[in-house]
């Protein structure tokens, strides 16, 4: 059984490689590693390769999108029965990929994930699409791109239905953009999940847990300003005043006159009293 800490460093090896060489499949077990540590990587690849080769077996030599999308979804969906979590979406478990691939539950960016990766596998040309508050594919077909949305059982949906989408969960006066049908990196991916458990652990004051998913957030994306001050934060939490003070400064360094500045700057004071009665 591998150290959290080994665990930590093979993700911090893995999202520093280029986009084309990262294996985004990878990257997602390892966050999942870190909380259980037991879970062997390649025993989920291996599951993983062998539904792309089951799909590509039933697909024969063809390529046409509608019968790849077809016989992806006939798959995924019906046969092996993957769908959204719908009764417990906020579980954590939703966003780890070995409790995803196990339970055949998760939310729309693991379903999503999973969709994305049995068709790189064949050569098929799905991508990720970071919608606000949703998470989708698509098929870069050769005479159109095709939305599909796995969460939702391999729906295909219309510009119309990602509009409504985001209506749903921002409000009749949501903006829409087309930008946000744009494909997402694999490292946005990784960001994207981790930024997810981070929002539940601090919902449910898991702050230990919601620390480790920034600090992984920040291997991804270094230069992540919010990122630091929020660490800060979670480090108040945990009592770690001297780590937090460190963080809260340099994000107020780099931000000095942000709508929060005054607040910090209260924070910073009370920090400074803290770690001056512990020493």
């Amino acid at each position: 059984m591998l150290a959290r800490e080994q665990v930590r460093s093979r993700f911090a090896e893995l999202v520093v490689q280029p986009e084309e060489s990262l294996d985004l499949a990878l990257g997602a077990l390892l966050i999942a590693q870190e909380e259980y540590l037991a879970l062997d990587p390649s025993r989920y690849l291996h599951r993983l390769d062998a539904m792309a080769a089951e799909v590509g077996r039933r697909m024969g030599p063809g390529r046409d999108p509608d019968h790849a999308i077809g016989i992806l979804n006939a798959y995924l969906f019906e046969e092996l029965g993957f769908c959204g979590n719908t009764e417990d979406y906020y579980d954590p478990r939703n966003s780890f990929l070995n409790e995803v691939l196990d339970h055949r539950r998760g939310i729309p960016i693991t379903i999503s994930l999973v969709y994305i990766e049995v068709a790189r596998r064949l050569a098929l040309p799905v991508v990720g699409v970071g919608l606000p508050g949703h998470f989708i594919v698509k098929y870069l077909a050769p005479a159109q791109e095709i939305l599909i949305d796995p969460f939702n059982r391999g729906a295909i949906l219309s510009l119309e239905d990602c509009r409504h989408k985001v209506a749903e969960i921002y409000g009749e006066g949501a903006t829409f953009q087309r930008e946000y049908l744009a494909p997402v990196t694999k490292k946005q991916i990784l960001s994207r999940m981790l930024h997810n458990l981070k929002a539940i652990y601090v919902r449910d004051k898991c702050y230990e847990r919601a620390l480790a998913a920034t600090d992984r957030i920040l291997l991804i994306t270094p230069d992540a300003l919010s990122e630091v001050r929020d660490r800060g934060m979670l480090y108040f939490r945990l009592q770690a005043y001297a780590k937090a003070l460190v963080d809260l400064e340099t994000y107020l360094a780099f931000a000095p006159k942000g709508p929060e500045a005054d607040q910090l700057q209260q924070q910073i004071a009370l920090l400074r009293r803290l770690v001056a009665s512990l020493n």
